[in-house]
């Protein structure tokens, strides 16, 4: 029996107030009454703009049945409910024909509103990226990424990678919302400038393309442990100033590329550095009379861009000798078990047979380390070589090949450079058939490209034939030499094209379809399959590749999925339990102060 002391206490207890903190901002006074939903209107300023019209669909009718279960949170403006969090309870609540909804007026302090709109919806599960980058951003202009983690819940390199998604121009921002364009991808994209991000995208077209935004960012990024150059010096280019503390390392934006990982994004920069590392390589080697050796053969030396490099070692006084022309010293590298391991992990061999490798390896290392202890006394002098494209380069011992008295030790013009008059009658030979060879492989390449462009303008695609063995054939060989990699080569493929080693490539691919199998065609594509799974974000019921992955492995792995589907809804149902038993708490506490 309630007394008239207990409906005293309790309409007390509904017109009190309490002080509460929402994520760290303290609210003024507090009170839960039931709105007409006429009075409430969402914020305009609302951070998050997208709504799962299937979801919302589910908890309208959840709220048809049950009601609101947890009140919304309002604050008061010209005569009206302006929603602070719960949104999308409230659209739902519209769609279920509601009149009232339980709301909590709050008044907030310090105009942080939208702050706290923003926390509350990056708190959720179901956030899109975009928006949550951007969201992030904006708090970003009022904490360091380690607070914004802490508030979060969240990893500090999360955090950096959603302020560099933000960053993101919106032509390839809707490609991550409408799930084409993976957010690790959008990252590495946002590495760029607005500018160059819009040249990408006019480069790539209508049509969405991974596999080209992929080289496009190879192409402009660079490792910086690979570079010619010493990355933490200061002066190299002084208005640049160290890689180490760049902002255009990737390393100091979080860890996009791995832990640590410093890859350049500002190709100029990186271009500038290696050519003045050059000059400076160039300057060392006439100050201290050591031979600068380009890794160019006698072969390669008509080559365009190796011709650059002879250009500039001959335009700065430099006498140019080639690998064929010198006799190169380097330290040697005292082999381990380990490295051994690592050299022969594909080969299926014993402990004694990696032992028996090693022992080798010893001693020839051992008779190497003595050959380079006495190059000098053997006439080898102080040398350098450098890769031309790279300018890596390593100290050595270096000493020129003797030549004939004929024969000038000197770098001289490559024969492809030279005019036919200038040449003897053996070298007009050799000139005569190494242009024919090159014709015939330019006729071939336009030969090919004329064909293929002219299939791609007839009805091909649109073929309904099932597939012929030549197109299948066509097809293995495509996936295994463009989405198979070594080590999957290796495992699953290593006997693909058998033993090809005295064929040319034409009779590889007869020999191929000779033993061609439909079983092999299946094997590809059922490797592709696993491998064109999306993760992080994506699962098995909002991406369509994935969806129709998890359903064709239900028909091979059934029960061993059931196993693993049954772990994880033992998880969901405990701690929904737990979320029902806060809830009922909660409706309870509702009704006391509605009573």
């Amino acid at each position: 029996m309630t007394t008239k002391a207990s409906t005293t206490k309790q309409r007390s207890r509904a017109k009190s107030t309490v002080k509460k903190e929402v994520n760290g901002k303290k609210s003024s006074i507090l009170q839960i009454q039931n709105l007409q939903l006429g009075k409430i209107k969402p914020d305009p300023e609302q951070p998050r703009k997208t709504f799962n019209e299937n979801a919302l669909k589910q908890l309208s009718e959840s709220i048809e049945k049950h009601g609101v279960l947890q009140p919304i949170t309002v604050r008061q403006q010209n005569g009206h409910f302006i929603i602070v969090m719960g949104e999308r309870r409230y659209r739902a609540s519209k769609l279920a024909g509601k009149k009232t909804m339980p709301c909590i007026v709050s008044a907030y302090e310090n105009n942080d509103v939208l702050e706290v709109q923003i926390i509350e919806n990056l708190q959720r599960q179901d956030v899109e990226p975009t928006e949550e980058a951007e969201a992030i951003a904006y708090l970003s202009e009022k904490y360091e990424p380690t607070e914004i983690a802490k508030r979060l819940g969240r990893t500090d390199n999360f955090i950096r990678q959603r302020l560099k998604l933000a960053g993101l121009i919106d032509g390839f921002k809707q490609f991550v919302r409408n799930g084409e364009m993976t957010i690790s991808l959008g990252v590495g994209v946002a590495l760029f400038e607005p500018e160059e991000q819009q040249m990408m995208l006019e480069t790539m077209g209508e049509d969405f393309n991974a596999h080209q935004i992929n080289r496009m960012i190879k192409d402009q990024t660079y490792d910086l442990e690979k570079a010619s150059f010493d990355v933490a010096d200061k002066k190299l280019v002084s208005k640049a100033g160290s890689c180490v503390e760049c902002p255009f390392n990737a390393a100091n934006q979080g860890n996009l590329f791995g832990d640590g990982k410093m890859v350049c994004t500002k190709a100029a920069c990186f271009e500038t550095k290696k050519s003045k590392s050059f000059l400076n390589l160039i300057e060392k080697s006439k100050k201290e009379n050591i031979l600068l050796i380009p890794e160019i053969r006698q072969y390669w030396a008509d080559d365009e861009s190796n011709q650059l490099i002879i250009s500039q070692l001959e335009k700065n006084g430099l006498k140019v000798y080639l690998l064929d022309d010198v006799e190169i010293i380097e330290n040697p590298i005292e082999p381990t078990l380990e490295a051994i391991q690592k050299e022969y992990q594909h080969y299926d061999y014993s402990e004694d047979e990696i032992k028996a490798e090693l022992s080798e390896a010893l001693q020839n290392y051992t008779e190497e380390l003595e050959k380079f202890n006495s190059a000098k006394e053997n006439g080898f002098k102080n040398g350098i070589v450098f890769h031309p494209d790279s300018f890596q380069h390593k100290e050595i011992f270096v000493k020129i090949v003797e030549k004939s008295k004929n024969d000038s030790m000197e770098y001289s013009a490559p024969l492809a450079n030279r005019k036919m008059a200038d040449c003897t009658p053996e070298e007009q030979i050799i000139k005569i058939n190494e242009r024919e060879i090159r014709k015939k492989q330019i006729e071939n390449n336009k030969q090919f490209e004329e064909v293929v462009q002219m299939i791609r303008e007839t009805k091909y695609i649109d073929t309904k034939k099932t597939l012929s063995t030549d197109e299948m054939v066509a097809f293995s060989i495509s996936l295994f030499e463009n989405n198979v990699d070594y080590m999957s080569q290796q495992k699953y493929f290593s006997k693909f094209l058998c033993d090809t080693s005295k064929m040319t490539k034409v009779e590889m691919v007869e020999n191929f379809k000779k033993k061609f199998k439909k079983e092999i065609f299946h094997k590809l594509i059922r490797y592709m399959l696993t491998k064109q799974v999306h993760f992080s974000e994506s699962n098995h019921v909002n991406n369509l590749t994935n969806i129709s992955f998890y359903k064709a492995m239900q028909g091979y792995y059934k029960s061993k999925i059931a196993d693993i589907e049954k772990e994880y809804t033992e998880k969901r149902d405990k701690r929904e339990a737990r979320l029902k038993e806060r809830i009922t708490v909660l409706e309870k506490q509702i009704e006391e102060l509605n009573d």
